[in-house]
């Protein structure tokens, strides 16, 4: 064993976690370095160092920062990133790769997905095709402007197979123990928004952006039903799941971003939203570790509202009503 073998040893957990089931490790490894499986075995056994350009290459190809594999501690911190319109990224293209995180982490036996959320969780958006047809729409219209989108105007009809892969997203989302934080601003977001393409003209007929506000009284009311069981369910099924394996919190002010924490087996994930939806991800320990603490600080200095805390919840949710039953009103008065 030579004094580097440690590292390599903590890289290839890193690519075995990563690999599926039914793929070879050591046919991966020497189809990627172009050497023979008996060079391959030699180096997992830490008989012989990787080259520096092997180390990168199967960083690279495997998406794994160095400060994982080194245990490097500085101020200094790797991303990968999720960001529509880098190099052709399409929305479609975003969404899957969405998928692919949230398998990732459904697969792992011990999991654990810890979210504030300033906005509404993207997840959400395909319980109801209304609110992921809007979404949809909004980004393009507004956010993504390379993307050439045709529309002019909101079209509550998502595209079949985009709907389709956002199903998958939230089946696996809801499998998974979840806490959210929310504030009485979560759903602020999507209330702007509406009133925005409304003053713009982007809805053809008032009656959509009154559909769209009924739709996220029904998605609150669903909401309130999880917080009250305290697991998550689909929306028109019998409520099944196990207990506590979905905790909600209201803080009153202080969720300033979308921050997610996922604890996948021995490892930590965090997941930094920016631009409305790109994402930064990191696995480095150390700030993992800075962002778990501020997540559950943060949960002692807001109220449980799920499970038994049902005065807290009904006051929250009515809250939340409030504000959709205002913006209503702002759109009947629209002329």
């Amino acid at each position: 064993m030579t004094e580097h073998s440690g590292v390599q040893e903590n890289l290839f957990q890193q690519v075995k976690n990563r690999l599926a089931p039914n793929l070879s490790f050591v046919h991966e490894l020497s189809e990627l370095l172009g050497i023979s499986y008996d060079s391959a075995y030699r180096r997992i056994r830490g008989q012989k160092d990787l080259s520096l350009e092997e180390l990168k290459l199967i960083c690279t190809h495997y998406s794994i920062s160095m400060d994982e594999v080194l245990n490097f501690k500085s101020d200094v911190v790797s991303f990968n990133t999720i960001a529509i319109g880098k190099d052709g990224f399409t929305f479609e293209s975003w969404l899957h790769t969405l998928l692919g995180e949230m398998k990732k982490i459904f697969d792992c036996r011990n999991r654990e997905i810890i979210y504030a959320a300033k906005d509404v969780p993207i997840f959400y958006y395909f319980e109801f095709p209304e609110i992921a047809a809007f979404k949809f729409f909004f980004w393009h219209k507004v956010l993504i402007p390379q993307s050439n989108y045709k529309n002019d105007h909101v079209d509550l009809e998502v595209p079949a197979e985009l709907f389709e892969t956002g199903r998958k997203l939230l089946s696996c989302y809801m499998k998974i123990p979840v806490t959210e934080i929310w504030s009485e601003d979560t759903i602020s977001s999507i209330i702007r928004q509406i009133d925005y393409c409304m003053v713009s003209g982007f809805f053809k007929t008032k009656e959509d952006a009154f559909r769209l506000c009924d739709v996220i009284n029904l998605w609150l009311e669903h909401v309130q039903s999880q917080a009250e069981y305290s697991f998550q369910y689909m929306l028109g099924r019998t409520p099944e799941g196990i207990e506590n394996t979905y905790k909600l919190f209201h803080n009153e002010v202080l969720v300033n971003d979308n921050t997610i924490l996922v604890h996948m087996d021995d490892q930590k994930v965090s997941y930094l939203t920016y631009n409305i939806i790109n994402q930064l991800i990191t696995k480095n320990p150390v700030f993992c570790d800075q962002i778990e603490n501020s997540l559950r600080n943060l949960m002692q200095k807001s109220t449980m509202i799920s499970g038994t805390s049902a005065k807290e919840r009904y006051r929250f949710f009515n809250s939340l009503h409030e504000k959709v039953k205002t913006l209503r009103q702002k759109i009947e008065r629209m002329d």
